[in-house]
């Protein structure tokens, strides 16, 4: 049987060759606690455990997130990949060759165009980096000179160029890709009838994901032009700006050597590079200063910690700003550099040396000392109102805080900056929480309204079902559960060849069947004592619902009908299903 693309019993043992613990626990320290393995969830922010792994049946959930699934589900969400990459990661663990893919027709192409437009741009960035040692290349290893790129630097980077319009099409065309395909992999445009290469004339930046697979370029323009200085590839298939982390891979590879304790964030390649020469292995860079949800999420799986370093101007102030709230929902533990005016990284360390910046990222400023000095620079606080408008501002920051001990330092520190009485500020601050409680009740009240009680038909549904997918002893197997439970037909037939659990996971969008998920996820030990009579209770609850349907579906169709023979038949059928109402009988429901 084919499932998802590839064969049902090829899924399960490349499963079982991949132990569900082990895997996880490459990413997440877990620890063993009853029949099950306990860790803090890596989906969302957490401090006491409430990840759970079940190595015997091959699945895990998280009570506080609600994420569940098998161990293909787990590398795609940790690893942003779909389906086939997850399959592909884990097969290659496992040492195991994957079969040929042979979903359906849409999927089937497009796994081929993104597997045709990552061999593109292999291609290309190789390409390029040939070009660059190339006489015709003088431009680029002009700039290079000037930036004082080292060889390393440049192989590390993977850094090309573009000799002109043409010269890479020319080259793409003589390796057996389209121009379609040189299109839809963001290398090339149309223009007249004409393709070119987007790239030409630049010095070549390749963009890798975490897996190291180029999905896309940045280029600097050289020398003076009317261009705009960088270009960035044009979204694809592959490459997302809004996903994108350069030298995400490198810092990855970094990790996996186990030598990585924090991330430092700066604005773009250049000061990347520069990071990198002078031992700050660790700095990476988004597409922009834009740093987005995708982009924390896609760090958060290397590390808690993060420095800000943008550049030290208006602009870089504001990404600042517009990163904090990203990263603290993210859960990270961030602190912030402020890098002297109009300097960035680069500049900084070509001007004041490594020490210098070494000093200034060992002392960044946790983000309410940064917000402080941030609301500080607006305001000129030898005049008295602005004093008490820069207080305010400054007590809104420090209402996030959790505790009381957090705050009361930055109480003191706001005190002497500004000579306001610690009584007038703890009262402040007061108010400031009281307004932020009112608004958190509102939206509790709206929100209890619009969350409805679970009814307990759907209750005796998950029981009933996670009987079945568990096989539990206490089932009734005189019933014909599809007949009973219509609806999930399809999971009480997968019940009933007794499936492994995980392979619910490849029968089943689980994510998607909030039902069925919570079935898996049920926790069989509530019940461990009154198991068979639960199940008989819920069994009942819906035959009895059921029963009562049909008692009233043929009432209904007793008023209509006319004719005296029909009539003394369906009053027949309405006292047997009286008779089944008043004696709980379930002969109805039997398998005949």
């Amino acid at each position: 049987m084919q499932n998802k693309g590839y064969p049902a019993d090829w899924l399960y043992q490349l499963k079982q060759r991949n132990d569900i613990v082990s895997i996880i626990g490459r990413y997440v320290h877990l620890e063993k606690k009853g029949g099950r393995f306990w860790g803090c969830c890596p989906f969302h922010n957490e401090k006491t455990p409430s990840f759970t792994v079940s190595g015997d049946e091959g699945f895990f959930y998280c009570f506080g997130c609600k994420e569940s699934g098998d161990v293909i589900s787990f590398v795609m969400k940790y690893e942003s990949c779909d389906f086939a990459e997850a399959v592909k990661i884990l097969a290659k663990n496992a040492n195991m060759e994957i079969p040929e893919f042979t979903g359906e027709k849409e999927i089937v192409e497009k796994k081929h165009k993104k597997e045709r437009i990552l061999k593109l741009l292999d291609a290309t960035y190789k390409h390029y980096q040939e070009n660059l040692y190339l006489p015709v290349a003088k431009p680029a290893q002009d700039y290079i000179k000037t930036r004082g790129f080292t060889r390393q630097e440049l192989n590390d980077f993977k850094m090309g160029y573009s000799i002109n319009w043409t010269e890479l099409l020319d080259y793409l065309k003589d390796q057996g890709f389209t121009y379609q395909e040189m299109v839809d992999a963001g290398v090339a445009q149309k223009k007249d009838d004409h393709y070119y290469d987007v790239m030409a004339g630049r010095l070549v930046f390749p963009i890798f994901n975490s897996f190291n697979e180029c999905i896309g370029f940045s280029a600097r323009v050289l020398g003076q032009s009317d261009f705009a200085k960088y270009k960035n590839t044009a979204e694809t298939l592959v490459f997302q700006k809004g996903r994108v982390v350069f030298a995400i891979n490198l810092v990855k590879a970094l990790k996996q050597k186990g030598g990585l304790d924090k991330i430092i964030i700066v604005e773009g390649q250049i000061d990347v590079i520069a990071m990198h020469r002078a031992g700050f292995k660790s700095t990476v860079a988004c597409m922009g200063t834009a740093l987005t949800k995708e982009n924390a999420h896609e760090l958060k799986k290397l590390s808690n910690n993060v420095v800000l370093c943008f550049d030290g101007d208006s602009a870089g102030v504001k990404a600042t700003l517009r990163s904090i709230d990203i990263l603290k929902d993210e859960g990270f533990n961030v602190t912030i550099v402020s890098l002297p005016d109009k300097h960035d990284p680069d500049e900084i360390l070509k001007e004041y040396g490594k020490e210098y910046l070494e000093n200034l990222i060992d002392n960044a400023l946790p983000i309410t000392d940064y917000l402080i000095k941030y609301e500080q620079s607006n305001f000129n606080l030898d005049k008295p109102d602005e004093r008490g408008k820069f207080a305010v501002q400054a007590l809104r920051h420090i209402a996030k805080l959790k505790s009381d001990s957090e705050e009361e330092p930055y109480l003191d520190k706001l005190r002497d900056l500004t000579g306001i009485p610690i009584d007038v500020l703890r009262r402040d601050i007061s108010k400031i929480k009281g307004e932020k409680a009112n608004t958190k009740s509102d939206k509790n009240i709206t929100d209890s309204v619009l969350i409805s009680r679970e009814n307990g038909n759907i209750k005796a549904i998950k029981f009933i079902l996670s009987s079945l997918i568990y096989n539990k002893d206490f089932v009734n197997k005189k019933i014909d559960y599809k007949k009973l439970l219509p609806r999930f037909s399809e999971v009480i037939e997968k019940a009933e060849e007794h499936l492994p659990i995980t392979s619910y996971f490849d029968y089943f969008d689980v994510e998607n069947m909030p039902i069925l998920k919570d079935c898996i996820n049920i926790n069989f030990a509530e019940y461990e004592e009154n198991g068979k009579r639960y199940f008989d209770e819920c069994l009942w609850l819906l035959a009895n619902q059921e029963l009562i349907n049909r008692q009233q579906e043929l009432t209904e169709k007793y008023k209509q009908c006319e004719d005296n023979a029909q009539r003394m038949e369906i009053m027949q059928e309405l006292s047997n299903v009286s008779k089944s109402l008043r004696e709980k009988k379930l002969e109805d429901f039997y398998v005949r």
